[in-house]
């Protein structure tokens, strides 16, 4: 199987200096590889996605001249044929594999009763007894997960290295309350389905990869499972605290709005993550990325 590595953003607000630093080391790493890129755009947050949001994910990525060879290139292109919307039924028959398998259950805790009973936001598995019906209303399902085995993974370039789910992802959710399908099902799915055989990911995202491996296993999914993952370090803003749309990062387009023209924009990237050398372009950054192992 060629391989083929995904950018993968959701249209949830606008991209910033972080999204950027996983695009540059996507294709960067694609180059290494021999890979082809795919434009996936996560939009199954149906509440949060936005077609503003989308539309700036075509202006940042041509403005920084970041390519993709498989995907929409436009707002158009991707609402009518590339929307997760048009995957559903996809998503709707893994939901129906694990609910045959019995290897899902019903819950209907809130969040504030989540945060009641444990300090850091892990579920404890409370609905896992209940007999909830699969079929109410206002119900998520969840998955029921091993406490203590061991998932294997496949790290770039490190090999094959093996790591316990951690608490945070004990039963995690794979249909939301609002029946759709959760992010991880959806985006196991989704690399599933185009044949992704590498994935770039900050290190905040090594439980999901733990998650959708060990999702992967019970689907079957085999091809899943042999993915090599990419996951580097964040960048930081002032405060010490990750960037992010919710926290209100400084976007991209913002700054195109105040005149920064490419070149600076991967200065300015280069300079959150500690790096002295002149950078001015998606390929230098992610070579002084690669090389420090930041």
């Amino acid at each position: 199987m060629p391989n083929k590595i995904r950018i993968a953003p959701t249209p949830s607000g606008y991209l910033h200096l972080g999204n950027i630093l996983s695009f540059a080391l996507t294709a960067a790493l694609a180059e290494r590889v021999d890979a082809r890129i795919l434009l996936r755009i996560d939009d199954m947050d149906r509440q949060r996605a936005n077609s503003a949001y989308v539309q700036d994910i075509f202006d940042t990525l041509n403005f920084l001249e970041i390519p993709w060879h498989e995907g929409p290139r436009t707002l158009q292109e991707f609402e009518s044929e590339w929307s997760q919307i048009h995957r559903m039924p996809l998503y709707q028959q893994a939901l129906e594999q694990l609910l045959q398998t019995e290897q899902v259950f019903a819950c209907n805790c809130s969040r504030s009763q989540i945060r009641s009973l444990s300090i850091d936001e892990s579920y404890p598995g409370t609905c896992s007894h209940e007999a909830v019906p699969l079929d109410g209303s206002e119900v998520n399902w969840r998955i029921t997960t091993p406490r203590y085995s061991e998932i294997q993974i496949q790290l770039w370039p490190q090999g094959n290295q093996s790591a316990k789910l951690p608490a945070l992802m004990q039963y995690f959710v794979v249909r939301k309350k609002d029946g759709f399908p959760a992010y991880q099902l959806s985006s196991l799915v989704d690399d599933v389905h185009f044949g992704i055989t590498h994935i770039v990911r900050g290190v905040d995202l090594l439980p999901s990869t733990l998650a959708q491996v060990y999702l992967a296993q019970i689907l079957r999914a085999d091809s899943f499972t042999q993915v090599q993952f990419y996951h580097h370090g964040l960048l930081m803003g002032a405060d010490q605290q990750k960037l992010s749309k919710s926290a209100g990062a400084t976007s991209i387009r913002y700054l195109r709005e105040q005149g920064y023209k490419p070149e600076q924009i991967y200065q300015q990237i280069a300079n959150l993550t500690g790096i002295d050398e002149l950078v001015t372009n998606w390929r230098q950054l992610a070579e002084v990325v690669f090389h420090k192992r930041i």
